[in-house]
C-alpha cells in the first residue's frame, strides 16, 4: 500500500515545468522530505502507536505520552479504513480502537484521556473527545458496511454520550462537572443558554474561556446528525435518532444566532468561542476541530462566504496564535510557545485550500518542519524548526497521511 501511495501527485503541485534549474531542485528536494515524512508516518501510528489487546480491543498512544486521547486516537486510526476491507489486521485493529474508545467513555464520558489499564488519565471535559468516537465509527461503517462493531456496549456509550451532551445543553442547571482549572468555583464562567453545547476545556486541553467553542459545536452538528443516521438505520430507535437529529438542529441554529461576528475589514466571520452573554473569542487554535477545519470535517464547503471571510481572519496577524517566520506561517496555539508553528494547522491549511500557489506553499512549510527525524512534531518555531515540542506526537503524522491519500484519490487538489 504505501509503495502505490507513493506514486503521489505531490510532485506535480511542488514542481512548474517553467522553473528555474535552483527552483527545480529545492523543490526536488521538497518532494523528497515530503515523501520522507509520508513513509514514517504511515508505518508508525499503525504499527508502532497502536497495539492489539488481550482483550481484543486497541490500545492508541498519543506518543511520547503514553495514554490515549479520544479524539487522538480515533484520527490516528482513521487513514487506515481504507485497508479493512483488504488486510484482516487491519480490520482487527479498528474494531477494536472502536470497542476500547466505547469502553472508556462508560468508565467515565467526562475524561478526556485514559491508561492502557482502564484508568483516566485526565478528566477535562471536552466535547470534541465524546464526538470522535462516533465519527469514527461511523466513517468505518460507511466504508466497510460492518455492524458487527455496533457491539451492545458501543450502543451504550453512544446513548451516554448522547444524555452528556444533552446536559451540557443547560450546563448550568443540569450539569455536575467542575474542574479546579475552571473559575467560579470550577463550573466556569458563567454563560447563557444559546442551543450550542457547553465544554471546559478545548481542543488544545486548555481551559475554555467562554465555554461555547465554536467549531467543536460545528464538529458536533456534522457528527450528531451521523448518529442520528446510525441509531436509525442500524440501531433501529427511532427516538434516539430523533433525540441526536433535533440537538444537531439547535446546535446549528446557535452557531448561527451567536457564533457570528462582524469584524471590520472582515465582514461576518465566526468567532471561536462565545459565552451567549455577548462576549467572545476572536481567534482560531491549530487543534481540530478549528475555525480553519470546517470545510474538512463537513460543516460548512470552503466557498462559503462566512467561512471565507474567518479563514481570511484566521490567516492573518489579526489571529493571536498566528505566526510567521523564515521557515513557515501558520496557526499555533495557546498550549505552546509563542512563535510556534503547528504541522497540524499547516496540514488542515492545504486540505482546505483550493489555491494551487498557497497548496504548494504551505507544503513547503510542512516540509521544513523535519529536522531530520522525518516526523511532524507537535509544534516548531516558525524560525528555527529545530526548536519544537513533543518529540513524538503522532496525531499530525496520521492527518498528513491522511492528505496524501486523499490527494492521490483526487479529493484534495
Amino acid at each position: 500500500m504505501i509503495s502505490r501511495l507513493l506514486g503521489i501527485a505531490l510532485t506535480a503541485a511542488l514542481l512548474a515545468s517553467t522553473a528555474q534549474p535552483s527552483r527545480a531542485e529545492e523543490s526536488t528536494a521538497v518532494v523528497a522530505t515530503l515523501q520522507k515524512l509520508y513513509e514514517k508516518a504511515y508505518d508508525e501510528a499503525l504499527n508502532r502507536h497502536a497495539s492489539l489487546r488481550p482483550d481484543g480491543t486497541t490500545y492508541v498512544s498519543s506518543g511520547d505520552i503514553d495514554a490515549e486521547w479520544l479524539r487522538d486516537a480515533a484520527a490516528v486510526m482513521e487513514p487506515y479504513i481504507p485497508l479493512a476491507g483488504s488486510d484482516p489486521r487491519v480490520r482487527r485493529m479498528l474494531r477494536g480502537t472502536v470497542a476500547r474508545m466505547a469502553r472508556y467513555i462508560l468508565l467515565d464520558p467526562y475524561a478526556n484521556a485514559y491508561w492502557a489499564n482502564y484508568k483516566v488519565a485526565e478528566r477535562k471535559f471536552e466535547v470534541d473527545s465524546l464526538l470522535y468516537p462516533i465519527w469514527f465509527a461511523g466513517r468505518y461503517y460507511q466504508q466497510t458496511g460492518d455492524r458487527s462493531i455496533f457491539t451492545p456496549e458501543v450502543r451504550r456509550a453512544f446513548a451516554r454520550v448522547l444524555q452528556v451532551l444533552r446536559d451540557e445543553q443547560r450546563h448550568g442547571s443540569r450539569s455536575h462537572y467542575t474542574h479546579p482549572d475552571l473559575g467560579n468555583g470550577g463550573r466556569g464562567r458563567p454563560v447563557r443558554y444559546t442551543g450550542m453545547i457547553w465544554t471546559g476545556f478545548r481542543p488544545s486541553d486548555d481551559a475554555a474561556r467562554y465555554h461555547f467553542n465554536v467549531p467543536v459545536n460545528m464538529f458536533a452538528v456534522v457528527v450528531l446528525r451521523k448518529l442520528a443516521s446510525l441509531e436509525r438505520h442500524v440501531f433501529g430507535d427511532r427516538k434516539a435518532s430523533a433525540d441526536a437529529w433535533g440537538l444537531a438542529v439547535q446546535v446549528q441554529a446557535g452557531i448561527e444566532r451567536y457564533g457570528i461576528e462582524h469584524v471590520r475589514g472582515i465582514g461576518a466571520m465566526y468567532a471561536y468561542e462565545v459565552d451567549g452573554r455577548g462576549k467572545s473569542a476572536l481567534m482560531d487554535d491549530a487543534n481540530v476541530p478549528s475555525l480553519l477545519s470546517a470545510p474538512f470535517f463537513g460543516y460548512v464547503p470552503a466557498s462559503d462566504p462566512v467561512y471565507r471571510n474567518t479563514r481570511a481572519f484566521v490567516l492573518s496577524p489579526r489571529n493571536p496564535y498566528f505566526y510567521s517566520g523564515r521557515y513557515a506561517v501558520g496557526v499555533g496555539s495557546a498550549h505552546t510557545p509563542r512563535g510556534f508553528v503547528w504541522p497540524l494547522s499547516l496540514v488542515v491549511q492545504v486540505l482546505t485550500s483550493d489555491d494551487p500557489a498557497e497548496i504548494e506553499r504551505v507544503m513547503g512549510y510542512i516540509a521544513a518542519a523535519d529536522v531530520g527525524d522525518h516526523r511532524l512534531h507537535e509544534s516548531f518555531n516558525a524560525d528555527w524548526p529545530e526548536r519544537f515540542t513533543r518529540e513524538d506526537f503522532a496525531w499530525p503524522n496520521a492527518l498528513y497521511a491522511e492528505l496524501v491519500r486523499l490527494r492521490e484519490e483526487g479529493e484534495v487538489r
